[in-house]
């Protein structure tokens, strides 16, 4: 029964073509709906994912890592004191505006403020050792090359934040961030941009690297037991990364329509597949009706459109992944923020292959009319 189930998908591969594609572009939508919310949420986290640090020490309750508020320089000194911190590192983060040489209108930016040094923490997995060092000149700031047309500048331009002038040194890839276009600088040019006085000798993060072997939660939780330095909560990289991206994701609503999308991605392709599948089983219905007069049970037939099933979905979960690599490696040449995960996928592809399932046992119902009665007709 297994090789008739092969055998009539390869000499009725016109009936069973349109469930194939049905299934590979329902797969296709999920993984690239993935790829997406992972890249479109994970640049939220841009500023901790491209930084070696092992902690992030912020103020309290900070639920996004672009939420921060200014903290005490007195954090700094508690976590030097830490046997495990092997170095600290200030982060200056400033709500800016843009004004370019040609006109965009005013464009929404976040500076970030970072040691320009070689061996600095944030930025070090974004930025080239060579691009880092120009941040030393006054005024030297460095955008990705994606958002260059957004800010209305080329490289070695000149613009002016928050009405301090600034020059386009140079443009990295990999720092675009949520909501709005993130611009890199020198923590002294950083200072000059924030346009609050009361805050111009407060950083907004400090960020420390552990000894190797330390584990980071024991020395976060070793850390937040101490309020004699100033409010402040000490997180590690992984966990304050995952809290930024799911305040995204969910708390600002934007993760619920990307979740309903994918359902109606789910139930559009459910249908589809079953449908086809169906009619593909009553196209060949004479056939299973010949197959039971000749002493083949209903139970082995339903084994064959199960095993149909389950070609027709791993034939179109092959081709979901292989357009789905294609449009991916085009996506990043076009700096599209999409990243695919090897977890995520699979749980796109399970969740693909349980489509074609489901919409194979929906097709079993019709194995009724396999009437041996209906052949004398």
């Amino acid at each position: 029964m297994v090789a008739l189930a092969r055998k009539t998908l390869i000499y009725e591969w016109r009936r069973f073509l349109p469930a194939i594609l049905a299934v590979g572009f329902a797969s296709l939508l999920q993984l690239l709906q993935a790829a997406l919310v992972l890249g479109i949420f994970g640049s939220a986290s841009v500023y901790i994912t491209g930084s070696s640090a092992d902690l992030w020490a912020g103020y309290p309750g900070t639920q996004s890592v672009n939420l921060g508020r200014p903290i005490n320089e007195d954090v700094a000194m508690r976590l030097r004191m830490d046997p495990d911190v092997v170095k600290v590192e200030p982060f200056r983060w400033v709500d800016a505006d843009w004004r370019g040489p040609r006109d965009t209108g005013g464009v929404s930016v976040f500076v970030s403020g970072i040691d320009p040094r070689a061996d600095g923490m944030m930025f070090s997995r974004a930025l080239p050792l060579a691009l880092r060092a120009r941040l030393n000149e006054p005024g030297a700031v460095i955008v990705d090359k994606a958002d260059l047309d957004s800010l209305g500048v080329s490289i070695g331009d000149t613009a002016a934040i928050n009405g301090q002038r600034v020059r386009v040194v140079g443009v990295s890839s990999g720092l675009r961030a949520l909501g709005g276009v993130n611009i890199v600088a020198s923590l002294e040019t950083a200072r000059v941009l924030d346009i609050a006085p009361e805050d111009a000798g407060m950083m907004t993060y400090f960020v420390a690297k552990l000894r190797p072997g330390v584990r980071p939660k024991a020395a976060a939780r070793r850390l937040n037991g101490s309020n004699a330095f100033g409010p402040y909560t000490v997180w590690t990289a992984k966990d304050f990364a995952r809290e930024s991206q799911l305040y995204w994701m969910f708390d600002t609503g934007a993760g619920a329509g990307v979740l309903f999308l994918a359902g109606i991605v789910f139930l559009v392709g459910a249908v589809i597949t079953s449908q086809t599948l169906i009619a593909a089983v009553i196209g060949s219905i004479r056939e299973y009706a010949t197959l039971n007069a000749l002493g083949v049970g209903r139970g082995s037939l339903r084994k064959v459109v199960m095993e149909q099933a389950f070609w027709v979905g791993a034939l179109g979960l092959l081709c979901s992944v292989v357009i789905g690599a294609i449009l991916l490696v085009i996506a990043r040449n076009r700096s599209v923020p999409m990243e695919m995960r090897p977890l995520t996928a699979l749980a796109c592809l399970t969740v693909s292959m349980a489509l074609a399932i489901v919409s194979g046992l929906a097709s079993v119902r019709s194995l009724r009319r396999a009437d041996p009665a209906s052949l004398l007709r």
